[in-house]
């Protein structure tokens, strides 16, 4: 059963979520869906390491930033 709680929201728009939903969820990471005249905050767990070698990189410039992003750009599938 779904649950419901008024919370305020202060000068900078930050709401205070319980305790009790802090606890539960163990994230430190949300995603807040803007539908119509709702929000709607879920917790979400975030792992990048899943991307991790994820995408092949063919590139001898690791260390230069800007060589590696035209590397990229060129190898890039479109």
């Amino acid at each position: 059963m779904a649950k419901v709680e008024m919370r305020p929201v202060d000068s900078q728009g930050r709401i205070i979520l319980p305790k009790s939903w802090r606890e539960r969820k163990k994230t430190k990471n949300v995603v807040i869906i803007d539908e119509d005249d709702r929000l709607e905050i879920r917790a979400v767990d975030t792992d990048l390491s899943r991307f991790v070698d994820a995408i092949p990189v063919d590139t001898e410039e690791y260390e230069d930033y800007h060589a590696l992003r035209r590397d990229l750009r060129k190898n890039a599938v479109r």
